[in-house]
């Protein structure tokens, strides 16, 4: 099999070719379709992510496979495997845990540490072949195209998780995307899906442009921050936040918005450190929260939805597999708008 590798830090990944696994048990061999190219893939290309103050996490390391945004083909079986056939074509849900501790057996297996989440701590798509522990992680995408559908094992399934974490909202709350790159660009699908009209935020007004394009006609650039201040004012305060970029700037933008016990929920890793002083967080009781990709029972909802037709298609940037260092550049470099997706010839 091919695969493109971590070498050092930023450095072109390295093409190296191996033996094609060999499945056993329940495993699944699946031969990657595509797979998309994700900002957590910038981070864990350089090896590191940025904490504020100087200070970093150290994340990467050499010989890595990158790539958890998968869709592929069943091309063996281990003899225990169900529940698939030869020739099925899967969204693989990559954020698999050791399914026996305490965090696994809630279902919340992306939150098992350190876990086998595939293109992180196992081998991912940026290569042709990937295996896959059990058919229990290979969901249907019905008739979406299957780059898109690849998109949905990350970006999708944070964007639903995310806005699931809101809960009911009731006349007149109000929901803030601060983001429109690719996982932003998907919640807003996802929160007009579930009637919602959020109020999006950028720091781009090409994105600003694009996000107006589907329909949503309250949008503002962050490049101005007395803009949260004509937020707050408009909506009286929003009922939650959700920051799709996880910068200083944009967590600080958010907590800007909200109004008393209204939700900042923080999903992007760009990087910085936030200081706020203690007592304003009972006074205005405010939640902050992360929210980390979503949970197997998260990706089936999301996949039903998905199925249904009722989640609209983002933009798609198709490039091939050889061409992995290049993308990882070109979204560091901010030339992306939607999402960048690896296919196999």
């Amino acid at each position: 099999m091919i695969s493109y590798q971590t070498a050092a830090p930023g450095a072109p990944l390295t093409r190296v070719e191996s033996d094609t696994p060999v499945p056993t048990g329940s495993e699944v061999l699946m031969k990657v379709l595509a797979c998309g190219v994700c900002h957590s893939d910038i981070h864990l290309h350089d090896g590191v992510f940025n904490l504020g103050g100087g200070k970093a996490l150290e994340v990467g390391r050499a010989g890595m496979t990158l790539g958890h945004e998968i869709f592929a083909e069943v091309v063996a079986m281990g003899p225990e495997a169900t529940g698939v056939n030869l020739g099925d074509r899967r969204v693989v849900y990559p954020w698999i845990g050791c399914g026996e501790c305490a965090v696994c057996q809630r279902g919340e297996e992306q939150l098992c540490t350190p876990g086998r989440a595939l293109g992180i701590m196992a081998s991912g798509g940026f290569a042709d072949h990937v295996l896959v522990p059990d058919a229990r992680y290979l969901f249907d995408k019905g008739d979406a195209p299957d780059s898109l559908a690849a998109t949905y094992a990350c970006s999708g399934l944070t964007a639903y998780s995310a806005i699931k974490k809101v809960g009911d909202l009731a006349a007149g709350d109000e929901i803030v995307i601060i983001g429109a790159g690719g996982v932003g660009m998907m919640a807003i699908q996802i929160a007009r899906a579930k009637n919602i009209d959020p109020i999006v935020v950028d720091i781009d007004d090409g994105k600003l442009a694009a996000v107006q394009a589907l329909g949503v006609t309250r949008v503002f650039n962050s490049g101005d921050p007395q803009t949260a201040k004509a937020i707050k004012k408009m909506t009286g305060g929003a009922y939650a936040a959700l920051d799709f970029v996880g910068a200083e700037a944009s967590v600080n933008y958010g907590l800007g918005c909200l109004r008393k016990g209204g939700a900042l929920i923080i999903v992007g890793l760009y990087g910085g450190a936030l200081t706020i002083p203690i007592p304003f967080l009972p006074m205005n009781a405010r939640v902050i929260q992360g929210s980390y990709v979503g949970t197997p029972q998260d990706m089936a909802e999301l996949m039903a939805l998905v199925r249904e037709g009722k989640i609209a298609a983002i933009d798609i940037q198709e490039r091939p597999l050889e061409e992995a260092s290049a993308a990882l550049a070109d979204l560091k470099a901010g030339k992306v708008r939607g999402r960048q997706v690896l296919v196999s010839s």
